[in-house]
């Protein structure tokens, strides 16, 4: 067998090479899951790939090589501790002379902490506010820290108040100090007082000096809670402190590394972790998983493997020397670290990252309390930072998505699903009229139980007779999440339900079908429910009007649900339509007046525009949204229209040739913008530019300069001038 141990790490991987000077520091969002986020930020020696960890390194103790960590395990950047570099003269001589990144023999970005933990530790520390960031300047540090004031939980709420206070206080002279050559981390301390936290927040991400403002923001102050396992308290500082930090700078969670609680940090928004606890943990002989820890001499086979345990028994590995054994479990921790985080960026690009975090819940009592806070706030937030932050996720979180959706106990609660759910009962309406013509109420409402998805192909032929034998009929299905307009029948995620066939076989009960209908404002018409027969056959004389009904209240209670457009204009747009279908009877093309206006999408059930409609839709609903900083004093409305984004002058040529939308370009935009679903793209007279998908939030737009703000579907003005 080969000793891992002493493996030489063989010099494969590239070093980094520098960002553009006008690029340092920028953070750009690549893509988004509700407050989860995959993104870069960009500095001299490369870029962060967020989320990610950045491996604590003692200069004097290498668990693992810094140069290793970069070759095999691809960590981008690491971070070591300022204070104990310029108290030791060799280590502070040595990084004066040659360089941090020559010190530590790591090519990538290397951030370093200020003292203050130390100062948590050990008590007060010997260095200075200025001197230590000079330090940290002079030894060619990619990210520093202020040095901050600890504020421990323990600590009374003036003592707390003192402790932001006298940080903020640093702030600006930190800034002027770190200049050009350093990027410079500005932590967040409030304790676990709410207001202490949003405070902070908006103290630091203010601050500014003639280099602009701090490049990060860590959340300080709770390894204590960590170590006490209070993630509750936890997750509570940090969804405070979001609520006014700006949304352009990574939120790391200083001390935080265990993968335990990756999946539900990251769903809540932090995008950089640190830690020794790949190497700690290693040397009290204890293994990390995504699960929780495990100590080595109580196991028999690996509970989670890695390649670096792939040759070893646990026995092998217990007979080593000290050190070989620590240098083996070092390099699995890091490892399932790293592959803990691969999964939950996955996870944020496939939209899975809150049922991940679900699922990971239930591995500590500590953890699935925290997680059942957490959906407290989100059903009911209340009126301060945390209700802030929880509605700004939900709003933000793209309602719909490809893919199953596993039928787990907390379902209804995620950030989607509530999202979903809040948009039809504020947007959904009655239809105007029905298939033959007729207006007026309803006369009944009928609900479809029993019948899974597809329900085109299960329940078409009940749905037909129900419109047959009473066309002012209202048709809704019962889903395990709650009823559904059969308009919607085939959107995700209620049409992808994973789960055992038998769950559609457990009906609402009577309060919640009344409060289901109360929701859709539908409590007062009489309401029947029905079981369709599997086996009955659709009659098909006379039905094609009835078919072309039902296409046309999809499309136009997707516009109003989904994108906003009100149903009447939804009603003018699709008033001559016509389709095309799939073989499986599925609307594949939709027309009006013979123009391809909209594109059915068959993974979610969610609409795609073509340049046509967005023309058609712009025309229907002009205007334009409101310059960012602009205060709104109209009326806010139920069906605001198709979210729009304002951009430059500058852009427009070359959006309007299809160009995407870059972040520091845009103006304006829509509020009630949804990353993930279609918006129209316009300049300051709102004429139409472009239409595509946004990638981040209106607020983020107003902040972000660096990256794609909506990718581009089509340009409204190629061959113009042809």
């Amino acid at each position: 067998m080969t000793d891992s141990c002493s493996s030489h790490v063989v010099n494969t991987r590239p070093n980094p090479a520098p960002c553009r000077p006008q690029d340092r520091g920028k953070f750009e969002i690549l893509q988004k899951d509700g407050s989860a986020r995959i993104g870069r930020l960009h500095t001299n020696h490369g870029m962060l790939n967020t989320p990610m960890l950045l491996p604590v390194v003692n200069p004097n103790i290498r668990t693992i090589e810094p140069r290793e960590m970069w070759e095999k395990y691809r960590v981008d950047g690491l971070i070591t501790n300022s204070y104990v570099i310029w108290k030791h003269d060799d280590l502070s001589k040595s990084a004066l002379e040659n360089g941090v990144h020559e010190l530590i023999n790591f090519p990538g970005v290397i951030v370093t902490d200020s003292g203050t933990f130390q100062s948590y530790v050990y008590g007060d520390v010997e260095v200075g506010v200025e001197e230590i960031i000079n330090f940290q300047r002079d030894i060619g540090v990619d990210i520093g820290t202020m040095l901050d004031v600890f504020g421990r939980p323990e600590m009374s709420r003036e003592e707390i108040e003192s402790a932001v206070e006298i940080t903020a206080d640093r702030a600006p002279i930190s800034l002027d100090l770190a200049g050009d050559d350093l990027l410079l981390n500005g932590p967040i301390q409030g304790g676990l007082h709410d207001d202490l936290r949003a405070l902070a927040g908006k103290l630091m991400g203010e601050v500014n000096s003639t280099n602009g403002g701090f490049t990060i923001h860590p959340i300080g102050g709770i390894v204590p809670l960590m170590e006490n396992q209070r993630y509750k308290d936890l997750f509570r500082i940090l969804l405070s402190a979001k609520s006014t930090l700006p949304p352009d700078r990574p939120i790391h969670l200083f001390g935080c590394g265990h993968p335990l609680l990756f999946p539900m940090s990251i769903a809540l928004g932090v995008d950089i972790f640190d830690s020794a606890a790949y190497a700690l943990f290693a040397r009290g002989n204890r293994l990390l998983t995504p699960t929780g820890t495990v100590r080595l001499d109580e196991i028999t086979e690996w509970p989670c493997n890695s390649s670096e345990l792939f040759n070893w028994t646990p026995e092998e590995v217990r007979s080593l020397d000290s050190k070989e054994r620590e240098k083996v479990l070092a390099r699995h921790n890091l490892e399932v670290t790293q592959s803990e985080l691969a999964r939950c960026r996955e996870a944020i690009r496939n939209g899975k990252i809150w049922q991940l975090a679900e699922e990971r819940s239930h591995s500590s009592a500590h953890l699935r309390e925290a997680f059942l806070w957490v959906l407290d706030q989100l059903e009911d937030p209340d009126d301060g930072p945390v209700g802030v932050s929880s509605l700004r996720m939900i709003s933000s979180t793209n309602p719909i998505r490809k893919g199953g959706e596993n039928l787990l106990d907390d379902i209804e609660d995620r950030p989607h699903i509530l999202h979903l759910k809040s948009l039809l009962a504020l947007r959904w309406r009655i239809p105007g009229s029905w298939w033959d013509n007729s207006t007026g109420d309803p006369k009944r409402v009928v609900i479809i139980e029993g019948s899974s998805p597809p329900w085109r192909e299960n329940s078409l032929h009940a749905v037909i007779s129900i419109l047959k034998e009473t066309p002012e009929s209202i048709i809704l299905i019962s889903t395990p999440i709650g009823l559904i307009p059969y308009s919607l029948e085939d959107v995700s995620p209620w049409s992808h339900i994973d789960g055992s066939d038998d769950i559609w076989d457990c009906p609402l009960d009577e309060e919640e079908i009344f409060d289901e209908l109360i929701e859709l404002g539908l409590s007062e018409f009489p309401f029947i429910r029905i079981t369709p027969d599997p086996h009955s056959q659709i009659e098909e004389s006379g039905i094609d009007v009835i078919f072309d009904w039902i296409d046309r209240c999809s499309i136009v209670d997707k516009l109003s649900v989904l994108n906003g457009l009100s149903p009447s204009l939804g009603c003018r747009l699709t008033s001559e339509m016509t389709t095309r279908k799939s073989k499986t009877k599925r609307m594949v093309n939709v027309y009006s007046n013979g123009l391809h206006i909209i594109s059915p999408r068959l993974k979610d059930g969610g609409i795609s525009l073509t340049l046509n409609g967005a023309k058609m839709i712009n025309q229907l609903s002009p205007g334009t949204p409101l310059n960012f900083g602009e205060d709104f004093t109209g009326q806010e409305l139920d069906h605001p229209g198709v979210a729009k984004v304002m951009i430059v002058d500058d852009a427009i040529p070359f959006v309007g040739e299809g160009r995407n939308v870059m972040q520091g370009y845009v103006l304006g935009a829509d509020p009630h913008l949804i990353p993930g679903q279609p918006c129209l793209v316009v300049d300051s007279n709102g004429r139409l530019v472009a239409h595509g998908i946004p990638i981040t939030s209106a607020r983020e737009m107003a902040f972000l300069t660096k990256g794609i703000a909506v990718r581009v579907r089509d340009g409204a003005l190629k061959n113009k001038n042809n």
